[in-house]
């Protein structure tokens, strides 16, 4: 089964905002940082959140994604995704069916997590929009149950899907660079920008990464 409609052009930079990893500032200030240094399209995680704050926090970042024209993606939750407008949502391995997903969403984005060929070319068949994959490097921010998967496993991925791919787990502003060359149309990153005290400032020194990387 493939996509019902066309190819997914995804941002560089695939932001994950997670309360818990926000040093105790507020999830709605680090947003507009985010959104205030170019970011275009948000992961919001919230695995710690009732459903009901996660729903107030997924319509609060909608509304502020939307005045930025910024595509927001909830993690896990499509009745999260669905009641607070959002664009897609993100489902791991262990969530919600591809199928099941689709059905409810329709032709919102739908992104799934795989860690090795066989995920992403199933992925592929059942028609997700993008994949990502990891974790690329060590990660301190989800304890994935998988280890490192590596530059050239993220080479071997891209050979094996069409797919738009967002690699995720332990990216950097140092290390982003290697990340899209082998591949990935864009690179997931939570530590590296949420642990700043300027996180606008971190956002666009990351898309400085990707400009640069253009112009070489």
């Amino acid at each position: 089964m493939s996509g019902t409609h066309p190819r997914l052009t995804l941002p560089p930079l695939y932001a994950i905002l997670d309360p818990e990893q926000t040093n105790g500032r507020s999830p709605e200030l680090v947003l507009r940082q985010i959104l205030d240094g170019g970011a275009k399209m948000i992961q919001l995680r919230a695995k710690a959140m009732t459903s009901r704050d996660f729903l107030q926090l997924a319509k609060t970042a909608r509304a502020l994604t939307t005045s930025f024209e910024c595509k927001l993606i909830v993690n896990d939750r499509v009745d999260i995704a669905l009641a607070s407008a959002a664009d897609g949502v993100h489902l791991g391995q262990e969530d919600l069916p591809l199928q099941v997903g689709r059905r409810l969403l329709g032709k919102k984005i739908i992104g799934i997590s795989t860690h090795d060929i066989d995920q992403a070319r199933e992925a592929e068949r059942n028609g997700a929009d993008y994949i990502g994959f990891g974790p690329m490097f060590g990660t301190i921010t989800k304890q994935t149950g998988y280890t490192a998967r590596g530059l050239e496993r993220l080479t071997h991925i891209r050979a094996a899907v069409a797919l738009p791919i967002v690699a995720i787990g332990g990216i950097t502003e140092s290390t982003v660079q290697d990340v899209w060359h082998a591949g990935a149309d864009s690179a997931a990153i939570i530590s590296d920008i949420l642990k700043m005290e300027n996180i606008a400032a971190k956002v666009k020194a990351i898309l400085g990464r990707r400009r640069d990387q253009e112009d070489t």
